[in-house]
């Protein structure tokens, strides 16, 4: 007996999945499903799911991982077998991650509409991973989902009728340096600021290591980030763009999937000035750096650095999903963004033109006038300007600026959640400043 055992070794070997796997659990739909996990070197593992068998060796390293062939949505709770473990109540459907710092890390027991909300939060089929394993959001147990990701899975559900899975990562206090793999952000900052002004030492990696790569390859659709008000602290504002670029190409290539929607909420007005208005700019100019990335804007529910109400942020990262992952025809799913600034009539205005402007660029408060708008010309002093809606257009003037160069807006409004553009759907403009130098290190 003790030669049998021996000689059928890796059949005998402990198998270990990984802990992602556990009752409860949302499998992506629509792809090559992975299911993976460690074992003894040269283990055979069986994985057992919707009517397929599929089997894996571990190799040297002792991983091993199988590809469930695409699977259908399904509300129904199956079982997955791997090895001799049994999975219980296994959905499939749409998988989020939902990453950033404090204000993703918000949970539901914060947010000021959780008096109303909680008790109506029946939704055996969103399943929320916090790195506890998997559980379905129930009256109960909503407070402890991260609220941002709450209100953006209930959003997702209504329309798409489909199991949401999210697996919640953030830490409040972090800069996005931190959730990029090591070597990463030190590479951007040295490109972007020569001068050697900006480094990502003492944020280099060290939670990408422990929160990001942990979770891959599991299946996802795509990712949803709240963060960058460390960043706008730390006077990396204008390197963001770059920085975000680099975080959503990498975690795309380690994931293995390129080009799942990498989908971000554009920090509001909790501070203003240089850094907050910066970093706001280059999250909007990020969207134009790297494809398939979406941004839902939240200016207007400041002035707190934590928004004590997150359902706007949540609800316009689903409306972007809606529109541009799950091709919702004919909805608008974003506020107005700035495409380019032409200077006419003599260089005495700037014509600002738009995308986004669904059925049309209003004034909040109605008529024609906007407020929060600036030019500035050569000299750089910036003034505020008259502003006005022309069609699918913004005319910018002021009299104090013989000839204006470029423009702002919601650069300077002392803090307050105020705007002025949206499109007719209520979506608010982004605040932007037409020049792409502006607050460059020098």
């Amino acid at each position: 007996m003790v030669l049998v055992l021996s000689l059928a070794g890796p059949a005998w070997a402990a198998v270990k999945v990984d802990p992602l796997f556990s009752d409860g659990m949302v499998l992506q739909c629509g792809m090559k499903t992975p299911v993976f996990g460690t074992a003894d070197k040269g283990a055979k593992i069986t994985v057992q799911f919707a009517g397929q068998s599929k089997t894996a060796t571990a190799g040297d390293d002792g991983k091993w991982i199988v590809k469930l062939d695409e699977l259908k949505a399904s509300s129904d709770g199956a079982e997955l077998k791997i090895g001799d473990t049994v999975i219980k109540d296994v959905l499939v459907g749409e998988v989020w991650v939902c990453s950033g710092q404090s204000n993703m890390a918000f949970r539901m027991q914060s947010d000021k509409d959780t008096a109303k909300e909680a008790p109506n939060a029946n939704f055996p089929k969103i399943r929320w991973q916090g790195g506890k394993g998997w559980g379905a959001v129930t009256p109960q147990n909503v407070k402890g989902v991260f609220a941002v990701a709450y209100y953006f899975a209930k959003t997702l559900q209504a329309e798409l009728k489909v199991p949401i899975g999210l697996i919640g990562r953030a830490r409040g206090g972090t800069p996005i340096e931190a959730w990029m793999p090591p070597g990463a952000a030190g590479d951007v900052l040295k490109k972007t600021d020569p001068k050697g002004k900006r480094s990502a030492k003492g944020h280099d990696g060290h939670l990408w290591t422990a929160h990001i790569a942990t979770l891959i390859p599991y299946g996802i659709r795509g990712a949803i980030w709240y963060q960058g008000e460390r960043n706008a602290k730390e006077g990396t504002g204008w390197h963001y763009r770059y920085l975000q670029q680099r975080q959503v190409h990498d975690w795309r290539k380690v994931w293995g999937q390129n080009d799942f929607p990498f989908l971000w909420v554009q920090v509001p007005t909790g501070a203003n000035g240089g850094g907050f208005a910066q970093l706001r700019d280059s999250q909007r100019r990020a969207l134009a750096l790297t494809p398939n990335t979406g941004m839902a804007v939240f200016y207007d529910w400041g002035p707190s650095l934590h928004p004590p109400k997150k359902q706007a942020a949540g609800k316009r990262l689903a409306l972007w999903a809606l529109g541009a992952t799950y091709g919702k025809k004919d909805l608008v799913y974003s506020g107005p963004l700035l495409r380019d600034a032409d200077t006419k009539v003599a260089g005495k205005t700037l014509v600002l033109s738009f995308d986004h402007v669904g059925g049309g660029l209003v004034a909040k408060g109605g008529g024609a006038n906007l407020e929060y708008f600036e030019v500035c010309g050569a000299d750089g002093k910036w003034m505020p300007a008259k502003a006005t809606i022309a069609g699918k257009t913004v005319v910018v003037s002021s009299a104090a600026v013989s000839k204006p160069l470029h423009a702002r807006y919601l650069w300077a409004t002392g803090g307050k959640p105020v705007v002025s553009l949206l499109n007719k759907e209520g979506l608010p403009a982004s605040p932007f400043v037409t020049d792409e130098d502006f607050g460059k290190p020098k």
